[in-house]
């Protein structure tokens, strides 16, 4: 009698938190398939459950340890037999981890994410919670060999790991370590592996992405603070710009048609990366640029090198030099010590800046951070008033300039097509996951093509618009 085949292992997996975290999702689920392991459309009924988590923020904990509660559940009715949890909550909490959320079997750190095949086999095979921690590797992880999350036709392309900023709000550099820079050989083998694998777009990200290239000796430090927006109206002294140098080789890829910059950190937009993305039909004209604040005291608190001044003369100097540029900015409400008349300043600036998008959250005193134990903490009830206030300031704005663009003609990429022709698709000013969106009308077009598109209304923060 022929021997019984022994049922392969199924994994759920659940991937939460920022594009960072997505491609360390990705680099997992390549791990756990070219294992054997199966990986399976219902966590609730795998064998294990891996959740990668983000622990940046009080709400992103909170939302991870609601998932884990959820798998342990699962695993006391008998559905699951073991849960892992992984990424950036293990990195920050450690040990502690197992104390906030019974029932985990194992905690994956971040300089372990290679390794979880062989951690879920062996978890599976172990009676006592173990956690595989470490320190957080020096060198940058290598992200080829991914099984995207995101659609074939675009993805994220990480060039760095970690943070040297010392932003008084901010637990990165706890939990990522120091700036690392993805060596551009590296990066450029990867975005040709995402390419030749079918994405047309490629969004940069990094903790800072301007930093680019510093640890590699590829742009020194100047000898004094850089001022990005006199350098915009000037020169940048010969100074080689990484990011700049990199777009540029990254542009050569046959096949990629956007190139999309995030995370850029205000002082680090200088005029060689503005001339790099002006000269290029491949990166598209959009700034995501987190500003945090525009009160020269709060920014001061906030141990950001900006001041109003700069970050002004920055947004009239992009806009001088590219019109039709997008501006994305990120901003905090409610930081320790925020009076209503540094808030009122904030929204006054919010009115004259006119960001095409914007994303806001309410201050929370992490624990380690410096602003943590600041005095004149704000109550909650005030944050939320003041995020509702902010939010809907940027709602009247984002609105008008919806309106304005009825009639003219956009070039989509298309994401997403239904059965009715209905589509989703974005132009240049449109990130993904993160932005609004196109809704295309009567498209003909495939998942990954470019259309052209005219505008005919709005619904909300979405353009309707038609194909061509």
């Amino acid at each position: 009698m022929a021997e019984k085949r022994q049922k392969k292992v199924t994994v759920g997996f659940i991937a939460l938190g920022c594009p960072k975290n997505i491609i360390d999702s990705e680099r997992m689920l390549a791990e756990i398939a070219r294992a054997g392991l199966l990986i399976s459309a219902e966590p609730e009924n795998a064998d294990v459950v891996v959740i990668n988590t983000c622990g940046f923020i009080a709400p992103a904990k909170a939302e991870a340890l609601e998932a884990v509660k959820h798998a342990v559940d699962c695993k006391r009715n008998g559905t699951i037999k073991k849960v892992i949890v992984a990424g950036c909550l293990p990195q920050r909490l450690g040990r502690e981890l197992f104390n906030q959320a019974d029932g985990i079997d194992a905690i994956v750190g971040l300089g372990q994410r290679d390794n979880i095949a062989r951690i879920i086999k062996k978890t599976l095979s172990c009676g006592q919670p173990a956690a595989y921690l470490g320190q957080s590797p020096h060198t940058i992880s290598d992200d080829r060999v991914r099984l995207l999350i995101t659609p074939r036709h675009w993805a994220y392309l990480r060039i760095s790991e970690g943070c040297n900023h010392r932003c008084s709000f901010c637990t990165i550099p706890e939990i990522r370590g120091r700036f690392r820079s993805k060596p551009k050989e590296l990066v450029l083998a990867e975005a040709a592996e995402l390419v030749s694998a079918g994405a047309v777009e490629l969004n940069i990200i990094g903790q800072d992405t301007t930093y680019y290239g510093r640890d590699l000796k590829m742009n020194p430090v100047r000898s004094k603070t850089p001022d990005a927006c006199s350098l915009l109206a000037g020169t940048s002294n010969g100074v080689k710009n990484g990011l700049a140098a990199l777009v540029r080789e990254l542009e050569k890829i046959a096949g990629l048609a956007w190139i999309r910059l995030m995370y850029l950190y205000p002082a680090g937009i200088d005029d060689e990366l503005v001339e790099a993305i002006a000269g290029s039909k491949k990166i598209v004209h959009y700034f995501d640029v987190p500003i945090q604040h525009i009160n020269n005291k709060i920014l001061k608190s906030m141990r950001r090198p900006d001041t109003r001044e700069r970050i002004c003369r920055l947004i009239e100097n992009l806009r001088s030099r590219l019109p039709d540029c997008s501006l994305r900015t990120t901003l905090i409400v409610g930081f320790p010590g925020e009076t209503d008349r540094q808030f009122n300043e904030l929204l006054d600036f919010i009115k004259w800046a006119e960001f095409d998008a914007l994303g806001c959250f309410r201050f929370y005193p992490e624990s380690g951070t410096g602003a943590a134990d600041m005095p004149a903490q704000v109550p909650d009830r005030i944050k939320q008033q003041r995020l509702e206030q902010l939010m809907l300031t940027q709602q009247k704005i984002a609105f008008a300039k919806n309106k304005n663009r009825i009639g003219s003609r956009l070039t989509c990429l298309v994401d997403f097509v239904n059965n009715e022709g209905t589509g989703r698709g974005r132009f240049y000013g449109q990130a993904p996951d993160i932005d609004s969106i196109c809704i295309i009308k009567n498209c003909s077009a495939n998942p990954g093509q470019f259309i052209d598109t005219k505008v005919v209304g709005t619904k909300d923060y979405d353009l309707l618009v038609e194909q061509i």
